[in-house]
């Protein structure tokens, strides 16, 4: 064998393996944030099934002034199951089938991504199926959006070490924020956008700020408007920030890095003004450096829906890591 034909017998191999290596590469998924992909026939869809599925993935956002779904769905037929309706980050593949059945497939597809698999013997049994495990997968395509959204912001952060000295955690901001005030155990950060803004706060209170034995909720409204009193106000005098008394917030105990955390969604107001949106509050209980730690996002923007906007806020705030105090 001479050389040129030893040397076409590598090139032949090498292409190969190059193209056996990249047939096993995985697709990356594509779409807009909080956006899901329903599979399933339109005389399903149509039904009693596809109202249980608006019901559940397209109810109304908590905490929001206004309604918006919780997801957009895009829906398609069963024989569509292919090409960019497989690149979605959660798909809900839905059909009657000769056994009821559920099943998550990670990455079946794309990565990263989930796949939800219902199947029933009958409207009654996939009905049930959706009901019984629809809190499960909205969390799961929560958690991944948040991911989606944390990957996103990433690819260009502001300089971290400001806020790490000064509150000893460190956070994934864009670089989009800019400061707008900073003082000893305060600080504002604001991002400007078509018709309006959004904004983040951070700062810490002494631990005994939260009395949890009594009305929690109380506590929490008092120091976030004591807050908004010090710092944050309109153009005019007396328009101080304020929690909105006409709609009550919404509290949960979530746990973030490794501590209990309270979370409370709701709006705020200026005082004296008409100028209001949604907050997100979170009030992380950190015994090692002897403080509440409260981060929160809060938005302006009234003609444009605020979900979204929203959700960036969370994916900022819920990649907080609290630096460990040294010995």
């Amino acid at each position: 064998m001479n050389k040129a034909h030893i040397l076409f017998l590598f090139v032949s191999l090498l292409l190969f393996s190059c193209k056996k290596e990249n047939n096993h590469l995985t697709r990356k998924t594509t779409g807009k944030i909080n956006t899901i992909s329903v599979i399933i026939d339109d005389q399903l869809w149509n039904g009693d099934i596809g109202d249980s599925i608006r019901n559940k993935f397209a109810s109304p956002v908590i905490g929001l002034p206004q309604e918006e779904p919780l997801f957009n769905i895009n829906q398609y037929p069963v024989k569509l199951l292919e090409g960019f309706m497989t690149d979605t980050r959660a798909i809900i593949v839905v059909k009657k089938a000769e056994e009821n059945k559920f099943e998550i497939r990670k990455d079946q597809y794309a990565s990263p991504q989930n796949v939800f698999h219902i199947s029933g013997k009958t409207a009654t049994d996939i009905i049930a199926c959706i009901e019984k495990n629809a809190p499960q997968m909205i969390q799961i395509i929560k958690q991944a959006e948040i991911a989606e959204n944390q990957r996103i912001n990433s690819q260009s952060l502001i300089d971290p070490k400001i806020i790490e000295n000064k509150f000893h955690i460190t956070l994934q901001i864009p670089s989009g924020y800019a400061y707008v005030l900073q003082k000893s155990n305060f600080m504002w950060l604001k991002k400007e956008i078509i018709g309006g803004n959004t904004s983040l706060l951070l700062y810490q209170v002494p631990l005994n700020t939260l009395n949890k034995d009594k009305d929690l909720i109380a506590s929490i409204i008092k120091m976030r408007d004591s807050i908004g009193n010090l710092y944050i106000s309109g153009k005019e005098p007396d328009t101080n920030m304020i929690t909105e008394e006409g709609y009550a917030p919404y509290l949960s105990k979530i746990n973030l890095d490794g501590k209990d955390t309270y979370e409370t969604k709701g709006t705020w107001q200026l005082n004296n003004d008409f100028m209001s949106g949604p907050f997100i509050n979170y009030a992380i209980i950190d015994k090692d450096y002897n403080r509440v730690l409260v981060l929160e996002g809060f938005c302006y923007a009234p003609s444009k829906d605020k979900r979204d906007l929203m959700h960036e806020l969370e994916a900022i705030m819920k990649s907080v890591v609290i630096v460990k105090r040294e010995l």
